[in-house]
């Protein structure tokens, strides 16, 4: 987070809030996070790096809490899932479970299929591989609700798919913030709902994305046609929410 390339935005919100950029970001480069990266692999490195040693931190404490929640699946799909850190761990922990890592090509290319955890480029706003359930961690924080409702479109098609005509509890299972309501803060959570807020600034920042509130969240979720959803906090500022169809 302190190289100059992710910094330097920072120097030129002035700037921003004067022109039609998408973010300060694109002020600063001339281009999308996203599209300059495909450019300078120092960037890709330090990206899958980064989230790497995140998924590190929070995949052990979502499979011991939320065990249940991988229950009565056959097959899951990590969307946006880098280099594999959080699909190797679920298929190591769930033998049975075929795990499929998305991400674009130049993030997978050069990984190996292993055991029951392949790898698949491609673009999750054009497709999704088929799977009983849809994994998002610290995706949907990096887009718009515009594009959000995209993707969660998209996620629904591909859990709405049977296989051979055996109905499944389906679901999308998202790993991200929920922003506590101020009202509902105590001295012990003020620090936590202030960093919640400052990535919600460093998402304005580098992406077109923002930390939602639950409210925020169910808009939607609805909106992309899903009938529930259900809320389980399990580290810090995160939770992880089970979205169904």
């Amino acid at each position: 987070m302190l190289d100059p390339i992710l910094t330097k935005p920072w120097d030129i919100l002035g700037n921003w809030f004067q022109n039609n950029d998408s973010t300060p970001f694109d002020t600063a480069h001339g281009k999308t996070l996203w599209d300059y990266a495909c450019h300078v692999p120092k960037l890709v490195h330090l990206f899958n790096e980064g989230m790497a040693s995140d998924a590190r931190l929070i995949i052990n404490v979502l499979i011991d809490k939320c065990k249940g929640s991988f229950e009565g699946l056959d097959s899951l799909v990590d969307v946006g899932g880098g280099t594999g850190t959080v699909g190797k761990a679920i298929a190591d922990a769930f033998p049975h479970l075929n795990c499929t890592v998305l991400d674009l090509p130049h993030v997978v290319a050069g990984l190996k299929d292993s055991g029951n955890l392949k790898y698949v480029g491609g673009d999750m706003f054009e497709d999704v591989p088929v799977a009983d359930a849809v994994l998002l961690k610290s995706i949907l924080h990096d887009w718009n609700d515009d594009e959000c409702v995209k993707i969660l479109k998209r996620c629904k098609e591909t859990i709405s798919k049977q296989d051979k005509g055996v109905v499944i509890k389906k679901k999308v299972m998202i790993v991200d913030m929920v922003v506590m309501e101020k009202k509902k803060v105590n001295d012990e959570s003020l620090k936590l709902m202030e960093t919640q807020l400052f990535f919600d600034l460093l998402m304005m920042v580098l992406q077109t994305g923002r930390e939602r509130r639950e409210e925020e969240w169910a808009k939607l979720f609805f909106a992309a046609g899903f009938s529930n959803y259900k809320i389980t906090p399990i580290l810090g500022l995160r939770s992880l929410i089970e979205v169904f169809p």
